[in-house]
């Protein structure tokens, strides 16, 4: 792949820090893809699969060494290395169609970073100016969203009478809302008021298991629970507040990761209460407003749905119904935040967010406007983990781990801190990616992975990293006009 235009020195470089790659590679897919066991009747064997392993490892080692080259200012013949590598994908053999999949993704991100090199080195623009473009389309697409919006909540509304739209999607819908709803919560916290919190997935664990204990101890139904369970982990975020309010910054963050541990710990040893790893089973399911049960055979003096509305039973009214309700709980997180950035208390936590100190200087509390953020946030956390848990009909210690909050996490800061628009486009992408790749076992991590660091290549502060102040001295302009406005003045 050495070109007349690249020096040998430099391309001995390249051929190291690629072998150097390929090494890795090895040492980590030797003992989980080369070496797979299989339950037979004498016990488990170890079955190899070192064909993969060394076409992985030679994956690897092509890819690094072309984003090495195009370092180099050799984007041309990597270029075309990695549309011969795409057509190889398509045309040759491979041992699995996971491994096909791998070559062809890895070829056509080569392929877009060396035509993204070449542009970059014909133009003219510095890396300032093309992330001001960047901002400014960001900017358009936040107009836009005034129009998206109700397109957008009108397709969600009729989804479930799409002819493609049977329970599979339906579930996926239900998935995608859950974590939309705890972006938009979450994005109170980080977004707004600027306050690092790792620990997200308590709050969703203490709304669910509040659902949970007061529906199978107490008998309460599920809408009776559900205000319920917010305000406990309302609470449990007025109690999180007070001990990290002097902390800042990374100190902050650990603290509530620590606090994240602290309740997932209890959980697993309080068996007198949460029966510890077993976790509950047998949650009640949500009726009908209390009107009717989703089941064909109802008790004596009680109506089922499809009595009511004249319809023949079918068990997906059920999963229709949860699905609507999480689309109304998101659709209630959503008005509530954009209605309460206008507000003084919204307004308080931009100004937090701004700057710490010159919030102080003006007089504003920190300390109520951080609970107020902490209380509000975790409501909302709360209601998203009630309805986790009567979808569910089970919950255990296990649902509640660190990889929760990090994908929540990853949602609100790949959407752009702030932006409602860019928690739902990274949820489709950070929660869809994985689902969408669900055929490829084990292998679909590693396409979540590619997709991560794609977003953060292209988009490093977000995706919609565009944010506008809620008050303004002054009409705001379109992006349109600002971009016309700048190219005038140009």
């Amino acid at each position: 792949m050495a070109g007349a235009g690249t020096p040998p020195s430099d391309f001995k470089a390249a051929l190291g820090e690629a072998a150097a790659a390929g090494g890795i590679a090895l040492l980590l897919t030797l003992p989980l893809v080369g070496m797979r066991t299989l339950e037979t009747s004498g016990g488990l064997v170890i079955h190899p699969h070192f064909a993969d392993v060394a076409l992985t490892v030679l994956l690897v080692f092509l890819g690094r060494l072309g984003l090495v080259l195009i370092e180099a200012g050799r984007g041309g013949a990597v270029l075309a290395a990695a549309a011969a590598m795409v057509a190889a994908g398509w045309l040759l053999p491979f041992p699995t169609e996971a491994l096909r999949g791998i070559a062809l993704a890895g070829g056509l991100v080569v392929a877009l970073r060396a035509g993204l090199a070449l542009r970059s080195r014909h133009s003219t623009l510095t890396q300032a100016e093309r992330d001001r473009r960047m901002d400014r389309v960001g900017a358009r697409l936040q107009d836009a969203s005034r129009l998206i919006g109700p397109v957008a909540v009108l397709f969600a509304l009729v989804l479930p009478f799409m002819p493609f739209a049977n329970r599979g999607v339906i579930d996926l819908g239900c998935l995608l809302l859950t974590y939309i709803m705890l972006g938009w919560g979450l994005n109170i916290v980080v977004g707004l008021a600027g306050l690092l919190d790792l620990g997200y997935v308590a709050f969703y664990a203490v709304g669910a298991y509040a659902y949970a204990l007061m529906a199978t101890t107490f008998g309460l139904g599920f809408w009776v629970c559900l205000p319920l369970a917010g305000i406990f982990a309302s609470l449990y975020g007025l109690m999180l507040g007070f001990p990290v309010l002097r902390l800042r910054g990374d100190y902050f963050a650990i603290v509530t990761l620590a606090f994240a541990e602290i309740v997932r710990i209890v959980l697993l040893n309080w068996t007198a209460v949460t029966n510890g790893p077993v976790g509950i089973a047998a949650i009640p399911r949500p009726s009908f407003f209390g009107i009717a049960d989703f089941t064909n055979s109802p008790a004596e003096g009680h109506l089922a749905f499809h009595q009511l509305f004249g319809l023949t039973f079918a068990p997906v009214h059920r999963i229709i119904f949860l699905y609507y309700v999480i689309l109304a709980l998101a659709l209630v997180v959503n008005f509530f935040t954009l209605r309460i950035r206008r507000l003084p208390l919204g307004r308080a936590w931009e100004a937090l967010r701004e700057d710490d100190i010159a919030c102080t200087a003006l007089g504003i509390n920190r300390t109520n406007i951080k609970l107020a953020a902490f209380a509000i946030a975790g409501m909302f956390g709360g209601f998203a983990g009630a309805f986790f848990a009567t979808r569910q009909g089970f919950i255990s210690p296990e649902s509640f781990t660190f990889i929760e909050s990090a994908i929540i996490l990853a949602v609100v800061v790949l959407g752009g801190m702030g932006s409602q628009v860019g928690v739902v486009i990274a949820a489709l992408l950070v929660v869809g990616l994985p689902e969408a790749f669900r055929d490829l076992a084990q292998y679909r991590m590693l396409a979540f992975g590619v997709g991560m660091v794609l977003i953060m290549l292209w988009r490093p502060r977000g995706l919609l990293a565009h944010r506008d102040p809620t008050i303004l001295l002054h009409l705001r302009k379109s992006a349109r006009q600002q971009q016309a406005e700048s190219e005038a003045r140009g």
